[in-house]
């Protein structure tokens, strides 16, 4: 298989699982709100092993946000909180891995809250939605995303994904 046709393959991948595990969290009532644990969050750990990650990670977050119902303004704020996220993973956590979770951790505590607060006008401080959005992406992103780069690194899954 050539590379450009791995790649698609695995950003499309990427994209669908993102889609479905994003639903499964709305359906427990996990992905929005002040407090969102996303179990496609958990997927921002995935540049570290290949590039295809970061569209794939984009386009599915920009799915999930349009399919699961949310504003305008946080499809494209949420959608770039998670390509800031992706790349900061990809250029240097790569070469620190347990660096990777930081960004996309920081990127959606930092832009989410605005998002919150001036989009769907919750009430409280942007610090307090910093905190609770940043709490969920600790267990999303830090805990889950971390025990999955652990078995991916065990089972060698991307062993064949191009790195671009």
């Amino acid at each position: 298989m050539n590379k450009k046709t791995l790649n698609l393959t695995w950003a499309a991948l990427i994209a669908a699982l993102y889609v479905v595990l994003t639903f499964a969290a709305n359906m427990a009532g996990l992905a929005s709100g002040a407090i969102q644990v996303r179990l496609s969050e958990m997927l921002t750990i995935l540049p570290l092993f290949t590039w295809a990650a970061v569209p794939g990670l984009t386009i599915g977050c920009v799915l999930a946000n349009m399919l699961t119902g949310c504003a305008l303004w946080d499809i494209v704020f949420g959608s770039l909180a998670t390509l800031i996220g992706a790349l900061g993973t990809y250029y240097i956590g790569r070469r620190r891995p347990v660096l990777g979770p930081v960004f996309p951790i920081v990127s959606n505590s930092l832009i989410v809250p605005l998002v919150l607060q001036y989009v769907y006008g919750l009430e409280g401080s942007y610090w307090y939605f910093m905190a609770t959005v940043g709490a969920g992406e600790i267990i999303s992103c830090g805990l889950l995303g971390w025990l999955m780069y652990k078995g991916i690194k065990r089972t060698g899954v991307f062993a064949g994904a191009d790195q671009k």
